[in-house]
């Protein structure tokens, strides 16, 4: 199947269906882990996180706030 099909198979289902297939998606991908390519500065960020954690710096937000800045970052 192309993707152009898969596209539009996507676009005949509910909002409920799709996050379903995505919850699948990602399940797959999960499995597969290893073989899901991730670029080098991703790793470098991950990495200077976990160092900021264990320094003790690293800052965190409750997810009520978070939430409250992504929305206004994105409106």
């Amino acid at each position: 199947m192309s993707f152009a099909e898969i596209q539009a198979e996507l676009g005949k289902l509910r909002v409920q269906e799709k996050l379903r297939a995505i919850e699948a998606l990602w399940d797959d991908l999960r499995r597969q882990e290893e073989s899901v390519p991730v670029p080098q500065w991703h790793k470098d960020l991950l990495d200077e996180r976990e160092r900021l954690i264990a320094d003790g710096k690293a800052q965190f937000t409750d997810w009520v706030t978070a939430k409250k800045r992504i929305s206004e970052r994105t409106s």
